[in-house]
């Protein structure tokens, strides 16, 4: 936020009368943007599991644009004084929201919980504001997957590659056997997605950490990035005209009936392939992106306790911290969302196939190290910084006469005053 309006958060908040607190029986509300499918399904039972324990759930769903149009509302109501005690948020813009003064730590019950010791590092501090708890993570998403349709691979005589040498390989096999090589919709955050996973396949983790972590301008202006440019665009005669504007899931579509043979994106895809009735390692296979098994690139949902005006509010706070880091609430919700538990040591017997391996993944990885926050999906940067390299990344994807040389020095721009 701007000066203005931190000014008009303080003064707002200041000004809250006590007459209003007592207006009304405590109340937990909870601002989310689950609206559909099985996160609909999963806030439903989370409501039942908060009521259990005597809170009053106040629903407050806003649909619409990946969680953007929650947001404008969430500024709103925080500058009017009356922030939701609870809202869906992630990545940097929770430490955002830290600098307002507008959190409060849950401290108590990620001790009592153990958290410390049931998150990987990275992920803990993410969920920190100076060292103290101010948000609870609910589930762990892998962006760098590879889907894979198996039998349009054998027929094609390719083989599922684990580098990008086996990737081209394939990707001639399946065009000469006229399927689309690569679905990919066309939309600025896909072609991102795409981007960052072939950046960690073809660089590396510590590259990674270097450009869109710590946003070191030698590393984007560094011949490797000129090799991750070059070859995320030689991907692009495999995907076909259709992509302009294409939803994720539509792409995800032609992998599952066998007008293409593979797409990345994130294991929400998976969603897609059971809801048509697949079974994965058998209609469908999941594999990490090219060079890319030894790092997990994650994206984290998360709930964000904001500074109410009522302390009994704070009991419904504190029971749905601890509820959204159950083991049982952490089991029902990613088998309905497609995602892994984030909780260490949780108990896979229930889930398929793909998320046993993600989940054995996800904790390889947060012992060695190489878990990297996604900063196509939030994770890692401030949205305005993302937002200018996602421009970059999509506009170089679309143009026909950009060049990597080109796309490397806008890159660099894009980084403004960082």
């Amino acid at each position: 936020m701007n000066r203005t309006v931190r000014t008009m958060l303080v003064l707002v908040v200041g000004s809250t009368t006590v007459a209003v607190a007592h207006a009304a029986p405590p109340e937990l509300e909870v601002l989310h943007w689950w609206t559909a499918g099985g996160e609909a399904k999963s806030v439903g039972e989370l409501k039942k599991m908060l009521e259990a324990q005597g809170d009053k759930w106040k629903d407050f769903a806003v649909a619409g644009g990946g969680g953007e149009n929650a947001m404008t509302v969430l500024k709103t109501r925080v500058v009017s004084g009356n922030p939701p005690a609870a809202a869906q948020i992630k990545g940097p813009t929770i430490q955002e929201w830290g600098d307002e003064g507008a959190l409060t730590s849950i401290d108590d019950v990620a001790h009592a919980g153990g958290w410390d010791a049931a998150l990987p590092p990275i992920v803990a501090e993410i969920m920190k504001y100076k060292g103290h708890y101010v948000a609870a993570p609910v589930n762990v998403h892998r962006n760098n997957w590879l889907w894979v349709n198996p039998a349009v691979f054998a027929r094609a005589g390719a083989k599922v590659p684990t580098n990008f040498d086996e990737f081209f390989a394939a990707a001639d096999k399946l065009q000469k056997l006229g399927v689309i090589p690569v679905a990919q919709g066309g939309q600025p955050w896909q072609d991102a997605t795409m981007f960052e996973s072939v950046t960690l396949g073809v660089a590396g983790v510590d590259f990674y950490r270097r450009a869109f972590m710590k946003l070191d301008r030698s590393a984007i202006l560094s011949p490797t990035m000129l090799k991750v440019l070059e070859t995320y665009k030689r991907i692009k005669p495999y995907t076909d005209k259709n992509a302009p504007g294409r939803d994720w899931n539509l792409a995800t579509g032609l992998v599952i009936n066998g007008k293409a043979g593979m797409q990345f994106m994130g294991d929400w895809a998976k969603g897609e392939f059971l809801a048509a009735g697949k079974v994965p390692g058998k209609d469908f296979v999941c594999v990490p992106a090219p060079s890319t098994a030894n790092a997990f690139l994650f994206n984290i949902d998360s709930f964000v306790m904001f500074k109410q005006t009522r302390k009994d509010n704070e009991k419904g706070q504190r029971d749905l911290a601890t509820t959204l880091m159950s083991p049982k609430f952490q089991e029902l919700f990613n088998l309905n969302k497609g995602s892994i538990p984030v909780r260490a040591n949780a108990d896979m017997q229930k889930f398929d196939s793909c998320a046993q391996q993600s989940a054995k993944d996800f904790a390889a990885d947060g012992r060695s190290g190489t878990l990297l926050p996604s900063w196509a999906h939030g994770m890692a940067l401030h949205q305005s910084v993302a937002g200018a390299l996602q421009d970059v990344v999509s506009s170089f994807w679309n143009s026909d006469h950009m060049t990597a040389k080109e796309a490397q020095q806008k890159l660099a721009g894009a980084l403004g005053s960082q």
